[in-house]
């Protein structure tokens, strides 16, 4: 964004500072075959986040912090009931019905046994969802996010953390969309109002100091 534009946000008193919290958790948002796979009509062309995403992933492994993944779900034969008018809007979410190949992870990210699988059927990884709940009773404070796509998902559970008393870091490198003028308009819009969106190497420097025995 245009400096002319940042200067007039931070005037009008956009902007403000959230610090990281004392126990955080990394969510891990829809990162799945329809973004990465070039036959699927959601492909975005989101590599370099995939492999932002696994980087999040090991240093969060080794520090023994918190890892939530998230994938989108319908059950085969409702017609996308279960999606409401989500699904109404969107038709191409008919390739997260059950079963599709393109609502799984890629192997360079699969969950292990241990960690959560948060199943959604909406933008936010919290609409409808256990997922606050079980933030709570982990104790967790903070959520480094990434994931696909920015505008999308991303952008919706930033906002629902925020809402819900979760201190959202987006990392900037770990987050992709289909275009990039829409990617960073989000993440513009994310600074200024709803989250942290920090770089990579900040992140996991902040996972690796949180560090968990």
């Amino acid at each position: 964004m245009n400096r002319v534009l940042a200067d007039d946000y931070e005037r009008a008193g956009f902007g403000g500072k959230l610090e990281f919290g004392q126990r955080p958790a990394l969510l891990i948002i829809d990162v799945v075959q329809a973004y990465l796979q070039p036959s699927s009509p959601l492909y975005a062309g989101v590599e370099a986040a995939l492999a932002s995403n696994v980087l999040l992933i090991e240093r969060a492994r080794a520090s023994k912090v918190p890892i939530v993944f998230t994938k989108v779900v319908y059950q085969a034969g409702l017609g996308g009931l279960d999606g409401g008018v989500f699904f109404r809007k969107l038709p191409v979410l008919k390739i997260f019905e059950a079963g599709s190949p393109l609502g799984e992870f890629p192997k360079e990210i699969e969950p292990r046994a241990d960690e959560q699988i948060v199943i959604k059927q909406y933008a936010s990884a919290f609409f409808g969802t256990s997922l606050a709940s079980s933030l709570v009773a982990m104790g967790v404070d903070t959520l480094v996010i990434g994931g696909f796509s920015t505008s999308g998902c991303v952008r919706a559970s930033a906002v629902d953390a925020l809402q819900l008393g979760f201190i959202p870091f987006v990392v900037r490198e770990a987050a992709g969309d289909r275009d990039a003028s829409v990617h960073q308009a989000n993440l513009f819009d994310l600074q200024a109002k709803y989250a942290e969106v920090i770089s990579e190497e900040d992140a996991l420097s902040r996972i690796a100091s949180s560090r968990r025995s």
